[in-house]
């Protein structure tokens, strides 16, 4: 998440590649770990990459149901459709 944008819309610096289970070596692409909210950009959406293929798509599922049963609100984005004001609503930032 470029830090201009960031800064931009009063957004603080996420963590990239955070691991957040105490297990399994899952990451979010970002996270801003004090207010537990992930970002995820899903790539692939209109090329039948990993995130929309039948073993992948399945995988995903469990990652982000077990990021939610971690108490971690989660948003997902295609990359060029990244809602930093909806973002900044679920983070809370005036």
């Amino acid at each position: 998440m470029d830090s201009a944008i960031c800064k931009y819309y009063n957004i603080p610096l996420p963590e990239p590649e955070y691991r957040f289970h105490p297990v399994r070596r899952w990451r979010f692409d970002y996270a801003w770990i004090e207010q537990r909210v992930a970002v995820e950009i899903e790539g692939g959406a209109w090329t039948r990459g990993r995130h929309t293929r039948g073993s992948g798509f399945v995988k995903d599922m469990e990652k982000y149901n077990a990021a939610v049963e971690l108490g971690w609100k989660l948003l997902r984005y295609q990359p060029r459709q990244i809602d930093y004001n909806q973002i900044k609503r679920v983070l809370g930032v005036k």
